[in-house]
């Protein structure tokens, strides 16, 4: 199976993104990571979407911050699922990212996470999701994850009381 794709609008969007990239690796799924700018190079973002296709590339994972048209544009151009994740901005925060991402015209999907690190991680995560319907493997850690991540809440400390 070709690997996730994780595309981001600019290489100072990774701090975020790694997010994606850290949760498909520890859940054994391959990505593969570009930068490809919607208003910078609509060009690229056209031919990386059309090798995607050829690839069997199946997910996308776009981090995008501003005015974060990438995921939509992207997904303007494949009926692969396009996951957007939105990357905080320095003015708004990633409001304006998220409205960007979120509000897709009908007949145009993109699944929206949420702003930052866990939009990011989550991203990943529903990623393997996705593949897991179609590979045990991935299904059987995504899982496991899920299984430890009960079981820490579960094993936590007992809440007491501070001393009066």
């Amino acid at each position: 199976m070709a690997p996730v794709l994780i595309l981001m609008g600019s290489q100072s969007d990774w701090p975020v993104m790694q997010h994606a990239a850290k949760m498909l690796k520890d859940l054994g799924v391959e990505w593969r990571a570009e930068v490809v700018s919607a208003h910078r190079t609509p060009d690229l973002l056209k031919s990386s979407m059309q090798q995607a296709e050829q690839d069997g590339v199946p997910v996308v994972i776009a981090g995008a911050g501003g005015a974060a048209h990438l995921p939509g544009m992207l997904a303007a151009y494949t009926a692969i699922p396009v996951l957007g994740v939105p990357v905080p901005s320095k003015q708004l925060k990633g409001l304006d990212s998220l409205l960007s991402i979120v509000q897709m015209p009908k007949g145009v999907a993109v699944g929206t996470l949420a702003i930052g690190q866990a939009g990011a991680a989550n991203a990943g995560l529903l990623a393997a999701q996705i593949i897991g319907t179609t590979n045990a493997d991935v299904r059987a850690n995504v899982n496991a994850f899920r299984t430890a991540q009960r079981d820490k809440v579960m094993n936590g400390p007992d809440l007491e009381l501070p001393d009066a």
